[in-house]
């Protein structure tokens, strides 16, 4: 069983790179990062507080969230209704962030990316892939880019999908999410030991898929 995992901040390319890598190895890509999306929007649907963790936990019985891999690609559902297009709406970000830093969201979720992992060849993308997640995975990177580069890419992919986008804004809040990924409690960002760092700033999609292909083969 091979599992590949790719962590780093807000706006590093993750998600990019292990499409790419995924369609290149022929393995199962899991987007950890769209099931913390789906309860941070259910979260605000039911109108709670994603900053209050006791709240949180309190509606999580409740919150079905599922990943289903339709047509080669994995789309992500709150009960029977697909919300990947809404999830990905700038405004789900910080919810996301929010609900990711408590203790009882991660248990639940790790609980589910686990067993997926556990009985397939796939890469995983995230904050805590390859520290708590999958911490015995085959191959580990840590995949960043400085902020301005990261704000820059997430600003254009965001106004290609026609959404609004305050450029500054955007930064602080990348900037914030940064913050607080990385001084959660539990499972914060960081690189693993054993992972390989990988500074995207200068490099191309491309050139990224390639050397991480290249180190796994």
């Amino acid at each position: 069983m091979i599992n590949i995992a790719l962590d780093g901040p807000a706006g590093s390319g993750k998600s990019t790179i292990a499409k790419a890598i995924s369609k290149k190895l022929n393995i199962l890509y899991l987007d950890t990062g769209a099931m913390y999306r789906a309860l941070g929007l259910s979260a605000y649907r039911l109108g709670v507080d994603t900053k209050d963790a006791v709240a949180v936990e309190k509606i999580l019985p409740n919150v079905d969230v599922r990943v289903k891999y339709e047509n080669g690609s994995q789309r992500t559902y709150l009960g029977e209704e697909d919300v990947s297009e809404k999830i990905r709406e700038n405004h789900v970000s910080m919810l996301a962030s929010n609900v990711s830093a408590h203790q009882c969201v991660r248990e639940k979720l790790v609980e589910l990316q686990r067993e997926i992992a556990k009985g397939t060849d796939c890469v995983l993308d995230g904050r805590d892939i390859g520290t708590h997640v999958l911490p015995n995975a085959n191959y580990k990177f840590y995949v960043t880019a400085s902020l301005e580069e990261r704000t820059e890419r997430r600003y254009k992919e965001l106004i290609a999908k026609g959404q609004t986008v305050d450029k500054n804004a955007l930064k602080e809040e990348i900037a914030t999410r940064d913050y607080n990924d990385s001084h959660r409690k539990f499972a914060p960002l960081r690189q693993a030991e054993d992972a390989i760092y990988l500074d995207t700033s200068d490099m191309t999609a491309d050139e990224v898929v390639a050397f991480v292909v290249s180190k796994i083969k």
